[in-house]
């Protein structure tokens, strides 16, 4: 069951999420004026009494509430510009129940601090923030009981592998030398899941309520596109070469694939056009480099191949390693990563690869009787 191995390595040590999310962390900074725009459009006349919201796929660390406070920080400046009460904030946080929601719930005392220090203690009251354990690929909320939707860094993966792909020997996900069936097999997973997802949040959102997502795609129509399997092939070529020295058994390589997918924007509008719950606002894409710590705002940045090579291997080391854990065994987990590192620096030697990010803006459509 992928429920109970997808989940980001807990804790605060060296390889935990909450140490090596700062891609995810760039991804919500780049998509922060979208979000802005969506908050403010959706109370531009009036804020309710109570604004409720939920953040899907809110793993743990200092990312999960960055964007609680964004959202209070955008509520504050609205009631400030319209010299109106502050709305008490209901904020549900979703993620799958192997989730470490104990880490999330021991930063709240200092976040509610923090907020009260710099806007006053009676906004910290005003904000209640909630666990909710379960995929969002089930029903997780009353129906029509929340405002807004968001989500960032989770839709790209799947309810489940996609099924008939067993003969994707020698890679764990969509690769240049997968089989066609393989690449079919991948996006109809997508659009079942996608689908599904939007169907359940139309059934829990109120009419006029905001979605905002952000998830990993692809540059191209081609899913062959190098910002799509890249980042994969070097960690099954990791795990061939760990075969070859007899530390992981080629077998369980070919029976390991990744229930994720890199969608490319034309496919997620299709799905969302034929589903029919929603409206598309604005729909965009933005690129990142492997190393988020490589970019123009980072002015003290200073390409090194093997720091590289271990930022971007620890990066994925943190979401993916439950899952290799699971199939694999943790004996092999620290060769592993070393072999991946290694080969993602002699890659950014040669060529600096970016992800893709697909950001969008959705309004629950308004039902009109037949």
């Amino acid at each position: 069951m992928v429920e109970s191995v997808l989940c980001m390595n807990p804790g605060d040590g060296q390889t935990s999420y909450a140490k090596n999310s700062f891609l995810q962390k760039t991804v919500l900074s780049k998509a922060r004026p979208i979000l802005e725009d969506t908050i403010k459009d959706m109370f531009s006349t009036a804020l309710p009494t109570c604004f409720k919201l939920a953040d899907l796929g809110c793993s743990s660390g200092p990312n999960t509430l960055l964007f609680v406070s964004e959202i209070m920080d955008v509520v504050y400046e609205l009631c400030q510009q319209q010299n109106c009460k502050l709305p008490e904030l209901q904020v549900f946080l979703n993620d799958l129940p192997g989730n470490d929601f104990n880490t999330v719930f021991k930063s709240l005392p200092f976040f509610h601090d923090k907020f009260g220090k710099e806007k006053g203690d009676l906004y910290g009251q005003h904000c209640f923030i909630t666990g909710v354990p379960g995929s969002f690929y089930h029903r997780l909320f009353p129906s029509k009981s929340l405002h807004f939707f968001h989500s960032s860094y989770s839709l790209h993966w799947l309810s489940k592998v996609p099924e008939g792909i067993s003969n994707n020997k020698g890679n764990i996900y969509m690769a240049k030398a997968s089989p066609p069936n393989v690449f079919k097999a991948y996006l109809e997973q997508f659009q079942k899941d996608f689908s599904l997802f939007l169907r359940l949040r139309s059934e829990e959102i109120i009419q006029g309520g905001r979605v905002v997502l952000t998830f990993l795609g692809r540059s191209i129509d081609d899913p062959r596109s190098k910002d799509c399997c890249l980042r994969w092939e070097l960690l099954a070529k990791s795990l061939l070469d760990l075969a070859a020295k007899g530390l992981v058994v080629e077998a369980d390589i070919d029976t390991f694939n990744l229930p994720y997918y890199n969608p490319y924007e034309g496919e997620v509008r299709k799905i969302i056009e034929m589903e029919g719950s929603f409206d598309i606002d604005k729909l965009e894409t933005f690129a990142i480099n492997w190393d988020a710590n490589d970019d123009i705002s980072n002015k003290d940045f200073v390409f090194e191949k093997d720091q590289c090579g271990r930022n971007v291997a620890n990066i994925v080391r943190a979401v993916a390693e439950p899952m290799l854990v699971s199939h694999f065994g943790d004996d092999i987990m620290d060769e592993l990563f070393k072999r991946y590192a290694e080969y993602v620096g002699e890659h950014l030697c040669v060529e600096k690869t970016k992800h893709i990010n697909i950001v969008l803006t959705m309004t629950k459509k308004e039902y009109i009787p037949v």
